[in-house]
């Protein structure tokens, strides 16, 4: 058995990579969007959500440490927007 197989088979099964969606989330929030509804569209049209379950599935993925290790910008440009806004409640 070879290091890299090693490693997989000693690395927690929480460290698992993102899935497919939560990828998919986080890269349609490095998009820029332009006009009304062009993000609300997306969402339902990509990745087949509704934006208020979008919202949800993303707020929960800015609180797992494999997002922020699979996208450090978009983590924590997001969960600044996020404090920000609580911040304002």
């Amino acid at each position: 058995m070879d290091q890299h197989q090693d490693r997989d088979r000693d690395r927690d099964p929480t460290e698992a990579a993102l899935a497919d969606r939560e990828r998919s989330i986080l890269a349609l929030e490095r998009r820029g969007f332009t006009g009304p509804g062009a993000k609300e569209r997306a969402i339902r049209e990509e990745l087949g959500l509704a934006p208020v379950r979008y919202y949800q599935l993303l707020n929960a993925l800015l609180d797992d440490p494999r997002a922020l290790e699979h996208d450090p910008v978009t983590v924590n440009r997001l969960r600044r927007v996020r404090e920000a806004r609580r911040a304002e409640r």
